[in-house]
């Protein structure tokens, strides 16, 4: 747009939608004052043209605009005050996002689609991350193992041992020896431990004691495709998904197991009002609900206590699981309340480092949160909060949350925990 009538007759399409305080829209230059005169550029958005003035582009550590922009360039802007009229009458110069991120809200009983962003905007890419985007899981693959050990007999309250360990790779191969996280090994700890706080090596040793083959057989139940690889490694994430595919997932649990296929459009009629097309609920039977609700009551520990504990601030029946995947590539938060589950997934398109300690509860637990705050607000009752309900042949037994035994309710680091009734520790 080098021309001034050019720039004159530029639309855009976002300048047709309601434009508010807080929104990030693209506005083009008409002009940038020279070096003398006091930095200032002049930006239209719509009808508004206004000024952005030096303190508005101070983060750039440049003091005047002709150092940044040009007549005829497009910028994005965020939208710090509105006139009276409606229109944008301040702005502050953003930084066009070059980290991407994705989001999905499904209704837990219905499979629908309620909210999703496939990535920071549509006008810059038609790739849509929430459905087409296959990343490495990371630990939202945990949940899925730790479903098939409790299916087989493990417990919230079973001793896993976290410590150093190698495992056979095959012929040719180098051992396996996954690491945690922190770096730290714990030794013996509950199950519940083990999920709260994303510790890797119990992890594996769950996958290596049940077999690869087995927990792959309930990757399939929860809807994941079957080309996931029989490997140790998968117990870690190291498994392809797209994150439509882990929310949908993730909302058996709070679902009595029940996994409803994901739908967007509800129906499609023509002018006179015929349907053409009908989309209904498809429920799909995923696991047992005894073992959907102990699953939920371990993730609620994720957020009560573990790696999601930032998301307890919203005092809200909550439950999910944090992911970050080697070299922190790709950060995911996929957590529900009783009715809806929500799936967060933050990272580049290309598959590089997000920066240094950048995890699922530091990049997209922060974005899942004020989500579900806005989405409380809007439709939670304070008053009388939803419920996980659990089905009949759940027992709570108070346990130590150190060593997994049976106590006395009441007693010091005691902890109410749920089991299929036959499967609960008897008290010393």
């Amino acid at each position: 747009m080098g021309e001034g009538h050019e720039i004159d007759a530029f639309r855009h399409e976002r300048w047709s939608r309601p434009i508010g305080e807080g929104d990030i829209v693209p506005a083009v230059v008409v002009d940038v004052e020279p070096k003398e005169a006091a930095g200032r550029a002049r930006l239209r958005i719509g009808r508004a043209t206004l000024d952005l003035v030096p303190d508005a582009f101070k983060w750039t550590r440049r003091t005047k605009a002709v150092d940044l922009l040009k007549a005829g360039d497009l910028v994005e802007v965020e939208v710090t005050k509105l006139g009276e009229n409606g229109e944008p009458a301040a702005l502050a110069l953003e930084q066009p996002p070059i980290i991407q991120g994705a989001l999905v809200a499904v209704e837990n009983r219905t499979g629908q689609v309620l909210a999703m962003v496939g990535g920071t905007s549509f006008a810059r890419s038609k790739f849509n991350r929430a459905t087409q985007a296959y990343r490495q899981m990371g630990s939202t693959f945990k949940p899925i193992l730790y479903t098939a050990a409790i299916d087989r007999g493990l417990t919230p309250a079973t001793i896993l041992i976290d410590q150093p360990t190698s495992f056979n790779a095959g012929a040719g191969q180098p051992p396996y020896s996954p690491r945690n996280y922190d770096g730290r090994f714990e030794g013996p700890v509950t199950l519940r431990r083990a999920i709260e706080q994303s510790r890797n090596i119990p992890a594996v040793r769950v996958m290596d004691m049940l077999g690869p083959a087995q927990v792959l057989e309930y990757a399939k139940r929860f809807g994941f495709p079957e080309a996931f690889p029989p490997y140790l490694s998968t117990a870690l994430g190291a498994a392809e998904a797209t994150l439509l595919e882990v929310t949908s997932a993730y909302s058996a649990f709070p679902n009595n197991g029940v996994r409803l296929q994901p739908y967007q459009v509800t129906a499609v009629t023509d002018r006179e009002n015929n349907g053409l097309e009908d989309n209904r609920p498809q429920p799909r039977d995923a696991i047992r609900a005894d073992t959907a609700y102990v699953m939920t009551n371990l993730l609620r520990g994720v957020v009560l206590r573990g790696t999601a504990a930032a998301a307890a601030s919203l005092d809200w029946p909550l439950a999910g699981k944090t992911g970050t995947v080697d070299d922190y590539t790709d950060a995911w938060f996929v957590g529900f309340d009783p009715n809806i589950t929500v799936g967060v997934w933050v990272g580049y398109d290309e598959k590089k480092p997000l920066g240094p300690a950048e995890t699922g509860s530091s990049a997209a637990l922060p974005i899942w949160t004020d989500f579900m705050r806005a989405y409380i607000d809007l439709t939670g009752d304070r008053q009388n909060p939803p419920r996980f309900e659990p089905p009949g042949n759940i027992i709570f037994v108070p346990i130590h949350r150190a060593t997994g035994e049976a106590v006395a309710d009441g007693s010091d680091g005691a902890i109410n925990e749920a089991f299929i009734s036959g499967t609960q520790p008897a008290r010393q």
